[in-house]
Protein backbone atom coordinates (compact mmCIF):
# COMPACT_ATOMS: atom_id res chain seq x y z
CA UNK A 1 0.00 0.00 0.00
CA UNK A 2 1.29 3.46 -0.88
CA UNK A 3 2.05 5.95 1.89
CA UNK A 4 0.31 9.32 1.97
CA UNK A 5 3.53 10.93 0.75
CA UNK A 6 3.76 8.58 -2.24
CA UNK A 7 0.09 9.12 -3.08
CA UNK A 8 0.52 12.90 -3.02
CA UNK A 9 3.67 12.75 -5.12
CA UNK A 10 2.05 10.51 -7.73
CA UNK A 11 -1.05 12.72 -7.90
CA UNK A 12 0.82 16.02 -8.35
CA UNK A 13 3.29 14.43 -10.77
CA UNK A 14 0.37 13.22 -12.88
CA UNK A 15 -1.22 16.68 -12.84
CA UNK A 16 2.05 18.10 -14.16
CA UNK A 17 2.26 15.38 -16.82
CA UNK A 18 -1.22 16.06 -18.20
CA UNK A 19 -0.73 19.82 -18.19
CA UNK A 20 -3.11 20.66 -15.34
CA UNK A 21 -0.11 22.37 -13.78
CA UNK A 22 1.73 24.04 -16.64
CA UNK A 23 5.48 24.69 -16.94
CA UNK A 24 6.30 27.85 -15.01
CA UNK A 25 3.09 27.75 -12.95
CA UNK A 26 3.33 28.60 -9.25
CA UNK A 27 2.30 25.78 -6.91
CA UNK A 28 0.58 27.29 -3.88
CA UNK A 29 1.06 25.11 -0.79
CA UNK A 30 -2.12 26.34 0.89
CA UNK A 31 -4.27 25.67 -2.17
CA UNK A 32 -2.75 22.21 -2.67
CA UNK A 33 -3.23 21.35 1.00
CA UNK A 34 -6.91 22.32 0.79
CA UNK A 35 -7.35 20.41 -2.47
CA UNK A 36 -5.92 17.18 -1.04
CA UNK A 37 -7.33 17.62 2.46
CA UNK A 38 -3.95 17.61 4.21
CA UNK A 39 -1.77 20.10 6.07
CA UNK A 40 0.92 22.12 4.35
CA UNK A 41 3.71 19.97 5.79
CA UNK A 42 3.17 16.87 3.60
CA UNK A 43 2.61 19.17 0.60
CA UNK A 44 5.95 20.89 1.26
CA UNK A 45 7.66 17.49 1.60
CA UNK A 46 6.08 16.33 -1.67
CA UNK A 47 7.25 19.44 -3.52
CA UNK A 48 10.78 18.82 -2.26
CA UNK A 49 10.59 15.26 -3.63
CA UNK A 50 9.35 16.55 -6.99
CA UNK A 51 12.16 19.11 -7.03
CA UNK A 52 14.70 16.30 -6.57
CA UNK A 53 13.17 14.66 -9.66
CA UNK A 54 13.54 17.86 -11.67
CA UNK A 55 9.79 18.39 -12.07
CA UNK A 56 9.56 21.36 -9.70
CA UNK A 57 11.86 24.27 -8.91
CA UNK A 58 11.83 25.72 -5.38
CA UNK A 59 12.90 29.36 -5.24
CA UNK A 60 13.75 31.25 -2.03
CA UNK A 61 10.86 33.45 -0.87
CA UNK A 62 8.94 32.62 -4.05
CA UNK A 63 7.94 29.04 -3.37
CA UNK A 64 7.63 26.19 -5.86
CA UNK A 65 6.95 26.41 -9.58
CA UNK A 66 6.62 23.70 -12.21
CA UNK A 67 9.95 23.27 -13.99
CA UNK A 68 10.03 25.04 -17.32
CA UNK A 69 12.30 23.83 -20.11
CA UNK A 70 13.51 26.16 -22.83
CA UNK A 71 14.09 25.00 -26.43
CA UNK A 72 17.76 24.15 -25.87
CA UNK A 73 17.02 22.27 -22.65
CA UNK A 74 14.29 20.28 -24.39
CA UNK A 75 16.61 19.28 -27.21
CA UNK A 76 19.35 18.27 -24.76
CA UNK A 77 17.02 16.12 -22.67
CA UNK A 78 15.42 14.42 -25.64
CA UNK A 79 18.90 13.80 -27.03
CA UNK A 80 19.92 11.99 -23.85
CA UNK A 81 16.53 10.23 -23.66
CA UNK A 82 16.97 8.89 -27.18
CA UNK A 83 20.40 7.49 -26.30
CA UNK A 84 19.21 5.88 -23.06
CA UNK A 85 16.26 4.26 -24.79
CA UNK A 86 18.38 3.09 -27.70
CA UNK A 87 20.66 1.27 -25.26
CA UNK A 88 17.59 -0.29 -23.62
CA UNK A 89 16.40 -1.51 -27.03
CA UNK A 90 19.81 -2.90 -27.97
CA UNK A 91 20.05 -4.87 -24.71
CA UNK A 92 16.40 -5.95 -24.89
CA UNK A 93 17.01 -7.47 -28.33
CA UNK A 94 19.68 -9.65 -26.73
CA UNK A 95 18.22 -10.32 -23.30
CA UNK A 96 14.41 -10.40 -23.41
CA UNK A 97 12.86 -13.60 -22.12
CA UNK A 98 9.98 -15.21 -24.04
CA UNK A 99 7.58 -13.88 -21.39
CA UNK A 100 8.96 -10.36 -21.79
CA UNK A 101 8.64 -10.63 -25.56
CA UNK A 102 4.98 -11.56 -25.08
CA UNK A 103 4.55 -8.53 -22.81
CA UNK A 104 6.08 -6.31 -25.50
CA UNK A 105 3.70 -7.72 -28.12
CA UNK A 106 0.75 -7.11 -25.77
CA UNK A 107 1.85 -3.52 -25.09
CA UNK A 108 2.21 -2.95 -28.83
CA UNK A 109 -1.28 -4.35 -29.46
CA UNK A 110 -2.69 -2.03 -26.77
CA UNK A 111 -1.08 0.93 -28.57
CA UNK A 112 -2.80 -0.16 -31.78
CA UNK A 113 -6.20 -0.16 -30.08
CA UNK A 114 -5.59 3.33 -28.70
CA UNK A 115 -4.44 4.55 -32.11
CA UNK A 116 -7.54 3.12 -33.77
CA UNK A 117 -9.78 4.89 -31.26
CA UNK A 118 -7.98 8.16 -32.10
CA UNK A 119 -7.51 9.04 -28.45
CA UNK A 120 -4.03 10.59 -28.00
CA UNK A 121 -4.30 10.62 -24.21
CA UNK A 122 -5.13 6.90 -24.10
CA UNK A 123 -2.34 6.26 -26.58
CA UNK A 124 0.04 8.15 -24.30
CA UNK A 125 -0.75 5.80 -21.40
CA UNK A 126 -0.31 2.71 -23.59
CA UNK A 127 2.83 4.22 -25.13
CA UNK A 128 4.37 4.63 -21.69
CA UNK A 129 3.71 0.95 -20.96
CA UNK A 130 5.27 0.03 -24.31
CA UNK A 131 8.50 1.86 -23.52
CA UNK A 132 8.51 0.42 -20.01
CA UNK A 133 8.40 -3.09 -21.52
CA UNK A 134 11.58 -2.29 -23.46
CA UNK A 135 13.28 -0.89 -20.36
CA UNK A 136 12.43 -4.06 -18.43
CA UNK A 137 13.78 -6.22 -21.22
CA UNK A 138 17.21 -4.59 -20.96
CA UNK A 139 17.86 -6.38 -17.64
CA UNK A 140 20.06 -3.48 -16.50
CA UNK A 141 18.56 -1.98 -13.36
CA UNK A 142 20.74 1.13 -13.29
CA UNK A 143 19.88 1.90 -16.91
CA UNK A 144 16.18 1.32 -16.21
CA UNK A 145 16.25 3.76 -13.28
CA UNK A 146 17.98 6.45 -15.35
CA UNK A 147 15.57 6.02 -18.27
CA UNK A 148 12.52 6.16 -15.98
CA UNK A 149 13.82 9.26 -14.21
CA UNK A 150 14.34 11.23 -17.41
CA UNK A 151 11.07 9.93 -18.86
CA UNK A 152 9.25 11.42 -15.87
CA UNK A 153 10.87 14.81 -16.45
CA UNK A 154 9.77 14.78 -20.08
CA UNK A 155 6.26 13.41 -19.58
CA UNK A 156 4.40 16.70 -20.27
CA UNK A 157 6.32 17.18 -23.50
CA UNK A 158 6.11 13.57 -24.67
CA UNK A 159 2.38 13.68 -24.07
CA UNK A 160 2.05 16.97 -25.94
CA UNK A 161 3.90 15.55 -28.96
CA UNK A 162 1.13 13.03 -29.46
CA UNK A 163 -1.38 15.84 -30.03
CA UNK A 164 0.51 16.96 -33.13
CA UNK A 165 -1.26 15.93 -36.33
CA UNK A 166 -0.46 12.35 -37.48
CA UNK A 167 2.04 11.82 -34.64
CA UNK A 168 0.10 8.95 -33.07
CA UNK A 169 -0.10 6.95 -36.31
CA UNK A 170 3.55 7.69 -37.07
CA UNK A 171 4.55 6.70 -33.55
CA UNK A 172 2.75 3.37 -33.89
CA UNK A 173 4.41 2.67 -37.25
CA UNK A 174 7.80 3.35 -35.65
CA UNK A 175 6.89 1.02 -32.76
CA UNK A 176 6.09 -1.70 -35.28
CA UNK A 177 9.61 -1.59 -36.72
CA UNK A 178 11.17 -1.43 -33.25
CA UNK A 179 9.25 -4.48 -32.07
CA UNK A 180 10.25 -6.51 -35.10
CA UNK A 181 13.93 -5.63 -34.67
CA UNK A 182 13.85 -6.55 -30.97
CA UNK A 183 12.06 -9.85 -31.59
CA UNK A 184 14.51 -10.63 -34.39
CA UNK A 185 17.37 -10.09 -31.96
CA UNK A 186 18.85 -7.30 -34.11
CA UNK A 187 20.22 -5.05 -31.39
CA UNK A 188 21.88 -2.50 -33.64
CA UNK A 189 18.78 -1.97 -35.76
CA UNK A 190 16.58 -1.82 -32.65
CA UNK A 191 18.88 0.81 -31.14
CA UNK A 192 18.89 2.97 -34.28
CA UNK A 193 15.13 2.80 -34.74
CA UNK A 194 14.50 3.64 -31.09
CA UNK A 195 16.91 6.56 -31.15
CA UNK A 196 15.16 8.01 -34.19
CA UNK A 197 11.75 7.37 -32.59
CA UNK A 198 12.52 9.32 -29.42
CA UNK A 199 14.71 12.13 -30.73
CA UNK A 200 13.02 15.42 -31.60
CA UNK A 201 14.60 17.44 -34.37
CA UNK A 202 13.66 19.23 -37.56
CA UNK A 203 9.92 19.41 -38.15
CA UNK A 204 9.08 17.38 -35.04
CA UNK A 205 10.85 19.95 -32.89
CA UNK A 206 9.14 22.83 -34.68
CA UNK A 207 5.75 21.15 -34.17
CA UNK A 208 6.43 20.61 -30.47
CA UNK A 209 7.46 24.22 -29.92
CA UNK A 210 4.37 25.45 -31.76
CA UNK A 211 2.19 23.26 -29.50
CA UNK A 212 3.68 24.41 -26.18
CA UNK A 213 0.96 27.08 -25.66
CA UNK A 214 -1.46 24.15 -25.28
CA UNK A 215 0.19 23.32 -21.97
CA UNK A 216 -0.47 26.83 -20.74
CA UNK A 217 -4.06 26.75 -22.04
CA UNK A 218 -4.72 23.40 -20.33
CA UNK A 219 -3.86 24.92 -16.98
CA UNK A 220 -5.89 28.09 -17.49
Amino acid sequence: MKSRSETLKDAIEEMIAVGKFAPGQHLDETELAASFGVSRTPIRETLIQLASMGLVVIRPRRGAVVAELGPQQLVERFEVMSELESICARLAARRMTPAEQDALRAAHAACKEAMTSQDPDDYYVKNEAFHEAIYTGSHNQFLIEQARSLYRRLRPYRRLQLRVRDRVSNSYAEHDEMVQAILDGDGELAARLTREHVMIQGQRFADLMASLPQLQAAAA
